[in-house]
């Protein structure tokens, strides 16, 4: 079955390319010109990604990736006509799984679509065969911090503390790999994917969010050490 890519863009010689382009590679693709019919195709839909623009008439595309994070987990690649770092690390926060200023190629636009999709179904398959066999832990513990995969919680003391998904991500990674020495490399591997065009500071940043949640101190964490001129470890 043909995976579905939903175009969110208020262009729409630019829909029509994309749309051409996406078909040409055998995706199903649906079409918005706003946010707010965004959400509503998305909802009815399921796409397996939505390629988003920020700038959108009514509301823009961070809020719109903002609502979709608060709901589901489909990737989101987000397009801007501006070259910000500002712009790239507000897409991020909401949920953005990948970034790409315009103007673009439309052979990185692909290549960027493939590598997405590819990690999507190298989770659900790691997923699925952990399953089968039992290995799929439903609450990773340590100490009084709990991570719940299944419901996507992370709970200190039993409280449950607001994550970003990509947030999450990152930590149940982490946890995953507990006292093991992981790269920014490696980070940006797994938790972002191939397709990620982007820096270490990406990874920097959000190991600085993990830490202002879960950390008593986060100037001196003691759950996520830094290991110099390589990487993190996660101590739990």
């Amino acid at each position: 079955m043909a995976e579905k890519i939903l175009v969110v863009d208020d262009e729409v010689s630019l829909q029509e390319t994309l749309t051409y382009k996406l078909e040409k590679e055998g995706y199903k693709v649906e079409v918005a010109g706003d946010g707010l019919t965004a959400l509503e195709l998305a909802r009815s839909t399921n796409p397996d990604l939505v390629i988003l623009d920020v700038m959108l008439p009514g509301m823009d595309g961070f809020e719109v990736c903002r609502t979709l994070r608060q709901e589901t987990n489909i990737p989101v690649l987000m397009l801007t006509a501006r070259d910000d770092e500002i712009d790239r690390v507000v897409g991020l926060e909401v949920g953005a799984d990948d970034y790409l200023p315009k103007p673009f190629s439309m052979r990185e636009l692909i290549a960027r679509v493939k590598a997405l999709l590819r990690r999507v179904r190298l989770i659900r398959e790691e997923v699925g065969a952990a399953a089968q066999e039992g290995n799929l832990p439903q609450i990773m513990t340590f100490g009084n911090l709990e991570i719940d995969i299944t419901r996507r919680e992370v709970r200190l003391d039993g409280v449950v503390v607001p994550f970003k998904p990509k947030e999450f991500d990152l930590l149940t990674y982490m946890g995953q790999h507990k006292g093991r020495v992981l790269t920014r490399e490696m980070i940006l591997e797994h938790v972002w994917g191939w397709g990620f065009i982007g820096d270490s500071r990406t990874v920097d940043v959000h190991i600085r969010w993990l830490r202002e949640k879960i950390e008593p101190f986060p100037e001196k964490p003691e759950r996520i050490v830094t290991v110099r001129g390589a990487g993190y470890r996660f101590e739990g």
